[in-house]
């Protein structure tokens, strides 16, 4: 049973690492394809995408990482986690544009390395 929640939650801890991954990306080339070709502006910048992707961010967070944190007794996924969701929720109080990029990406980075450190912890030993 504690090997299917361990593959559960390595799941959820994937998922977080892809949803990071394509959130840098839209970030990246929102800014780029809006200002080489000009189209796309209102659906690619709106702020609903963003509102919407920190709540799923927040979401797989608290349960691959808080699970995580739960089973491996280690704090430090969750720190550089929450670090990150909190850049990203920063950027939704900054106006479109350059500085909303760079708070969205270093916080989706954090995530990422969030993810990544607590897909590499070790469970403690119960014996």
């Amino acid at each position: 049973m504690n090997s299917a929640l361990q593959s559960i939650r390595s799941r959820f801890d994937r998922a977080g690492l892809v949803l990071s991954g394509l959130c840098a990306a839209h970030c990246l080339l929102s800014i780029l394809i809006v200002s080489a070709l000009g189209i796309g502006g209102d659906f690619l910048l709106a702020p609903e995408i963003h509102r919407y992707g920190l709540v799923i961010a927040l979401i797989i967070a608290a349960v691959a990482i808080g699970w995580g944190a739960i089973q491996h007794r280690r704090a430090v996924p969750f720190v550089v986690a929450m670090m990150g969701l909190t850049f990203m929720g920063g950027a939704l109080a900054v106006p479109h544009g350059m500085y909303e990029v760079v708070l969205t990406v270093i916080g989706v980075s954090l995530v990422s390395v969030g993810h990544i450190l607590n897909l590499r912890a070790p469970l403690p030993d119960t014996h």
